[in-house]
């Protein structure tokens, strides 16, 4: 078997958001003669560490969404252990099922790190050296200035006839194999399980590939709704009969640190056709869910904030004490990326132990007055509230008066802090939008 291209360049596609086109890569990629109409995948993930659960896999979560946008129904997810017959018994059954298995992990330099093995033993095929694989991995550690361990050499080792994923974020390349199962040809693709490089490996080679199994051409173009202020559950409630298996385009849901994303996904002949798919379903989104989105793609929350900041024409100045700085640094960031071209913003921040006796009102107060802004936040310390929740005064402070919420703590001690961080945002947020921009009659607002 020829070894075929791997088509390289930026992503066109993923989680970021974009547009595959077929057409794009039908040198890289051949379809295989026969296609059921429907593809099936199963994904597998690689790991002793996620068997015994010392680690969350968070990538089977990503893969699903995304051959989910793709088309293609994911039947079902493995967790196997570090062993060659777990791995050949599960990758055996997946084949027998699947038209697609992608899996991640087992890729990396030590003995237990059995992929490539269990793939050469499914396929029945010696494993070879790739020259191409090995002088990438050396390139990246000479791009380290750090010798290459002699141990690193399997990773650019490879079952006879597959092909290579270049993984330009690290030393891990990932496989391309095709196998047959008893229902017919299989393709896996293997993936190291770093979810950075897994993630860049997807949008760039992987992805595309898939797409071009399809048994027609096709564009697939997504849009990402980005929302704070209501947990996932209730904002699924808020748009009824969006959120279904089928429904065209399709909307899925997801959570990470209290922040709610909606992704739009349309197929259709080309972009604009997508996009017209797609336009209805962000109005109505919109329009349910009201000031709860904030953004859409890769905007964050603390970039909405330092836009509403901006837009009213003033500056923000903060004084933490239950967020340990994680606002400032939010914000900080957020004025990195809108540049010093860009009026108004973040005016500095100071942190203050949590015993340090003031509350939220004081410190706000103190956050305008040091740094000569024009809108102070103050976030408090961590108190009892009347219901024995751990809770965290905010308020935003200018000339005209001040804003509180009374945000309580949840989510165990790593995404407490991040989530009143958010809260916190989000006051600054909605207070500036709300029409007079604290400049003649704030409200208090309590929840």
């Amino acid at each position: 078997m020829r070894p075929r291209p791997v088509p390289r360049g930026p992503p066109l596609f993923g989680a970021s958001g974009g547009v595959y086109r077929k057409g794009m890569f039908r040198r890289a990629v051949a379809p295989p003669p026969t296609i059921r109409p429907a593809m099936r995948a199963e994904i597998i993930a690689i790991g002793d560490e996620l068997v015994t659960g010392q680690r969350l896999d968070t990538n089977s979560r990503w893969l699903a969404a995304e051959l989910g946008v793709l088309g293609v129904d994911v039947a079902c997810h493995t967790t196997v252990a570090d062993t060659l017959e777990a791995g050949v018994a599960a990758f055996q059954a997946a084949a027998n099922q699947a038209r697609i298995v992608v899996a991640t992990g087992g890729l990396g330099p030590t003995a237990d790190d059995l992929t490539r093995d269990v793939l050469a033993t499914l396929a029945g095929v010696p494993l070879d050296l790739s020259t191409v694989a090995l002088a990438a991995v050396e390139a990246r550690f000479a791009s380290r200035n750090a010798p290459m361990p002699e141990s690193n050499r399997r990773q650019a080792m490879f079952p006879r006839g597959s092909r290579i994923v270049a993984n330009p974020d690290g030393t891990a390349p990932g496989i391309d194999l095709d196998v047959h199962g008893a229902g017919g040809p299989c393709r896996i693709f293997a993936l190291p399980g770093v979810p950075s490089e897994m993630r860049t490996m997807w949008q760039a080679t992987v992805g595309p590939a898939i797409l071009a199994m399809q048994p027609e051409a096709a564009t697939v173009v997504q849009r990402r709704i980005k929302c704070f202020g209501a947990g996932e559950s209730a904002i699924e409630a808020m748009v009824p009969g969006l959120i279904a298996r089928g429904r065209d385009p399709l909307v899925g849901i997801t959570a990470h640190e209290a922040t709610i994303t909606l992704r739009i996904a349309a197929r259709g002949r080309n972009a604009v056709a997508c996009e017209a798919k797609i336009a209805p379903t962000e109005a109505a989104i919109r329009a349910q869910l009201g000031p709860l989105v904030y953004g859409v793609e890769d905007e964050e929350l603390e970039d909405a904030t330092l836009a509403a900041v901006a837009g009213a024409g003033g500056t923000l100045a903060t004084v933490e004490m239950a967020t340990a700085g994680r606002v400032g640094a939010l914000l900080a960031q957020a004025a990195s990326r809108r540049g010093p071209e860009m009026d108004g913003g973040f005016a500095g921040g100071t942190v203050l132990p949590e015993d340090a006796g003031h509350d939220a009102v004081v410190l706000a107060a103190r956050a305008r007055r040091e740094h000569g802004a024009t809108w102070g936040l103050g976030v408090g310390a961590v108190r009892v509230g009347p219901d024995g929740r751990p809770v965290v005064d905010i308020v935003l402070e200018s000339e005209a008066g001040a804003s509180q919420v009374s945000h309580v703590l949840g989510g165990g001690p790593a995404l407490a802090p991040v989530r009143a961080a958010k809260a916190a945002l989000d006051l600054v947020r909605r207070t500036l939008l709300a029409g007079d921009s604290m400049a003649a009659r704030p409200r208090a607002v309590r929840r």
